[in-house]
């Protein structure tokens, strides 16, 4: 792991690992402008204390180390709902506005040399939005859900149908998100800042790259193990109520969710 000293220009620190500015960024140093000024200077200039801060750069380096050795698939369903929430859910509801505010900045100040950055900063708009409902409606409505039927010993009350609906609709929706940041990939040419970049344009990058990284993961584990697993679960409980919860056909009735943009 990269080791940092209080003398390590704020710069430097960011142009190493770019996933560090959002630290900066929260204590208030400009690692763009100001990049050049050590660690130490930028912290006295704030009266912060340097040592402090840089332990938590050190400590961010190793807590992104840690966080690629959990296993979601030995997770319960309600571990890994609460996985996904706190990690995944907390890292967008922070990033998401942060990025906001880079891709405006960014596309403001050198749209005008490469028209592509607007082009970035109108594919992100709508991404945010959508991130924002899709959270909502997993934390409020399909989550509860998962939570109830993992600790369940009678059959589910199916008065408002299977899980299989809104899971659909989850799943088309992290279509969408990928998509998006595909569009945002092709247009940063794979996140590549070119020679003249500022800090603020390579931090924006690598935030970009961070966040496509992170849904990857998000969207593995909510399509690839919390779904299935979900659904999965359902079945079984259903199959305990003796026919008295399925229609007819044999099947159980969609679940009447209505979720809107």
């Amino acid at each position: 792991m990269t080791t940092f000293t209080i003398k390590d220009t704020v710069g430097n620190i960011v142009v190493k690992h770019p996933s560090l500015g959002r630290i900066l960024e929260d204590a208030g140093i400009d690692y763009c402008c100001g990049g050049k000024k050590p660690l130490q200077q930028a912290c006295q200039e704030k009266s912060l204390d340097p040592e402090a801060l840089l332990a938590k750069l050190q400590q961010a380096l190793l807590d992104a180390n840690d966080s690629q050795q959990e296993d979601p698939a030995k997770m319960s369903l309600i571990q890994l709902a609460d996985h996904i929430v706190y990690q995944h859910h907390g890292y967008l509801k922070n990033e998401l506005p942060r990025l906001d505010a880079i891709t405006d900045r960014v596309a403001s100040v050198h749209g005008g040399h490469d028209p592509r950055l607007v082009q970035v900063r109108e594919a992100f708009i709508p991404l945010h939005q959508e991130l924002m409902h899709h959270m909502n409606k997993e934390e409020q409505v399909l989550f509860p859900r998962i939570r109830e039927i993992d600790t369940a010993d009678s059959p589910p009350d199916l008065h408002c149908g299977s899980l299989a609906l809104p899971i659909h609709q989850m799943e088309h929706e992290h279509e969408d998100a990928g998509s998006a940041l595909e569009t945002i990939r092709e247009l940063t040419d794979e996140y590549m800042p070119p020679s003249w970049a500022c800090n603020t344009y390579r931090v924006m990058l690598d935030s970009l790259s961070q966040l496509e990284q992170d849904l990857h993961w998000h969207v593995h584990k909510e399509n690839n193990i919390l779904f299935p697993r979900a659904l999965e679960r359902e079945n079984e409980l259903s199959q305990k109520s003796n026919g008295s919860c399925h229609g007819a056909g044999g099947t159980v009735p969609s679940l009447k969710y209505h979720y809107t943009r």
